[in-house]
Parts: C-alpha cells; structure tokens; sequence
C-alpha cells in the first residue's frame, strides 16, 4: 500500500468520524502531514469514491467533509421522512436536554456528558430544526450546538431561563463540575 493511500485511508476515516465539516489545516494536524500531502489525499480518495460510491468528497473553501451521492438522494430522502415520522426516542431527548441546558455547547461535551457518540443524534436533531449549529468562536475547527428558536416556540417559551428548573439545573452542573475537577 502506498502513502498517499494510506493518507486517503485515514482522511477517510477522519471525515467519516467528525461527520462534520473539517479544514485541511486540521487534518493536516491530525495526520501529522503538510497539506500537500492532504491534497494529495484528497485527490486519490476522490478518484476512489467517485466511481463506484454511495458517498462523495464535498469541498467548500479550505473544508471538507463526505455527503451522500447525488444519484441516492432520493434513497436518503425516504429514509429522512421515515426518521421524521418517528417520535424522539431517550437518547435524542437526554441529547436536547443537554443542549438546552448547557448550550451552546461542542459535541465532543455532549459526548462526553452522556458517555456515547451523540454525531447521529445532532443530525436528526438538526434536520428536525430542534437545534441549530453555529461555528465556535473559540475554536475554528468545532461547532456549538444550541436551542432553535422554533424549538423554544414550541416549548412555549420566549427565554430559555423559563426551561422548568433551570437555575437549580445549572447549580446542579456547576456544582458536579467543580467536584469533577477535583
């Protein structure tokens, strides 16, 4: 196996486990390469996908991420409206409430607050417009998720301080954090 297929190995991979969109700065940091080599890469796992694949290489200025092909849209298309239909199970309603009372907050939180991957989770929630993502001003390469608006409408609420419990929620947090620290 050659090195640029073995980068092309690892890019893919990278994409598919961020499920977001990346900067090649950043997998040039994860991969511990220059960017000529993620270009590269790119351009051997693009050639790859491109024939044969139900996934294709999405490029944006200096971001890249991996999207469905234009000939399943369709496929995914049903397979959204049926995911749609269903009612939220546990896990997307500990998701939101995570989101709601500690937004806006980065996955990689999320994550680590209910001890799973939550990437499949945002999406729905994301699809359903029950939280929106905006970039981190701290952080170039990560997103915050937060309560939609629409997500507060239909709770009934106009601020999210009026979310049942919250200021003895978030002393509750406060208070597990500081001791988690310890």
């Amino acid at each position: 196996m050659t090195h640029i297929t073995t980068i092309a190995q690892k890019i893919e991979a990278y994409l598919f486990f961020q499920g977001e969109p990346v900067t090649i700065k950043n997998i040039s940091k994860t991969l511990e390469v220059d960017a000529d080599t993620v270009e590269q890469g790119l351009a051997f796992l693009n050639e790859k996908i491109d024939t044969a694949s139900g996934i294709v290489l999405i490029r944006y200025d200096d971001m890249v991420t991996l999207g469905t092909h234009p000939d399943v849209n369709d496929f995914i298309e049903n397979m959204i409206k049926e995911d749609l239909q269903k009612e939220l199970g546990k896990s997307a309603l500990e998701t939101l409430a995570i989101i709601l009372y500690q937004g806006p907050i980065k996955r990689a939180d999320i994550d680590y607050v209910r001890g799973v991957n939550s990437q499949f989770i945002l999406r729905n929630l994301l699809i359903r417009g029950l939280i929106t993502r905006v970039d981190d001003p701290r952080d170039e390469r990560a997103f915050l998720y937060r309560p939609s608006l629409e997500l507060l409408a239909f709770l009934g609420i106009t601020d999210i301080k009026q979310l049942p419990e919250y200021d003895e929620v978030l002393a509750k947090l406060s208070s597990f954090k500081a001791e988690e620290k310890e």
